[in-house]
């Protein structure tokens, strides 16, 4: 039972670092992280009196 606890342990800590390694290495090998410019207008009515 120690075994497989210990595995899952060290199976979630590489995915983890792979995980990172990824997010730090995407950018170099063409991976878009982040999302395409879109402009947002929203109307807003103020109360001044």
């Amino acid at each position: 039972m120690f075994f497989v606890i210990r595995w899952l342990f060290f199976l979630a800590i590489l995915l983890g670092v792979a995980l990172v390694a990824y997010a730090f290495l995407g950018p170099l090998f063409g991976v878009e992280f982040s999302p395409p410019p879109t402009e947002i207008r929203v109307p807003v009515t103020l109360d001044v009196e």
